[in-house]
């Protein structure tokens, strides 16, 4: 017998009271991926190559083997992927219940529209509070910029200018606020990495996988959608492949929003 709670949840889907908003980017052979410059090793773009369709190698079935980088496309960063959370877990060990929580939007859709270089601060995200409480534990945080509207132009979306990619994202004192809170699980963004496109240049560098992911807290990137939920008040739903020794994974990312 389902339990009130889950009673009351399938009774407001099915009414429309609740809605499902999927905040995740369609994946696919062009989808945007990131650019290192050199010597550094680069993700590839997704490819696939056919194994059957419905021929002599399948003649009832199709499938294909699929290459693409544990970090491509809207996806989940373990903390594992950086240096500072190398002993930390891995995609496969994140336990169930972090990958379920309260969302919390800020949202610089205006300021990003003005700058596209703007940086979240410790300043906004406490004023993020002051404005709507606390951010509730096992919370994710995540960054409206209105970038999720460049995600089908690789060259808009990585926004590469001559002294590197211009997209938005923490400053130094955001990241390590991020990463002490007591309430935050993780950060997600609507840009191709969790950190913003100048970080390379912040001390230390890229400070949000820097202390984030070493404080064992998880990214989330490439984000859609993030217009259609408030500023509290979503449920995240965030369903990465269960990859053993996984730096990071594709995932599917949903909200449960009511009308």
């Amino acid at each position: 017998m389902p339990s009130p709670a889950v009673t009351d949840l399938l009774a407001a889907l099915a009414d429309g009271s609740v809605q499902v908003v999927d905040l995740t980017q369609p994946l696919s052979e062009t989808t945007p991926v990131l650019v290192l410059p050199e010597p550094f090793a680069n993700t590839p773009h997704l490819s696939r190559r056919p194994l059957s369709r419905f021929d002599d190698d399948g003649p009832a079935w199709a499938w294909d083997v699929l290459e693409l980088g544990e970090h491509t496309g809207t996806h989940l960063d373990a903390p594992i992927h950086w240096i500072t959370g190398r002993d930390g877990e891995d995609v496969g060990s994140i336990p169930p219940r972090r990958l379920v929580g309260p969302a919390v939007v800020v949202d610089h859709a205006a300021a990003v529209a003005a700058d596209p270089g703007h940086l979240l601060t410790a300043e906004h995200l406490d004023a993020f509070e002051a404005e709507h409480g606390a951010i509730p534990d096992g919370a994710w945080v995540l960054y409206r910029t209105g970038w999720d509207a460049r995600a089908q132009d690789e060259a808009a979306f990585i926004n590469a200018g001559p002294e590197g990619p211009v997209t938005p994202g923490p400053d130094v004192g955001a990241a390590r606020w991020l990463a002490r809170h007591p309430g935050v699980v993780g950060f997600g963004v609507e840009t191709v990495g969790i950190d913003a496109g100048a970080a390379g240049g912040f001390d230390p560098a890229f400070p949000v996988h820097n202390f984030l992911l070493g404080a064992g807290r998880y990214g989330l990137t490439s984000l859609a959608h993030l217009a259609a939920l408030p500023a509290t008040g979503a449920l995240l739903v965030v369903a990465p492949l269960r990859l053993v020794e996984g730096t990071g994974s594709p995932s599917r990312v949903l909200a449960f929003v009511a009308r």
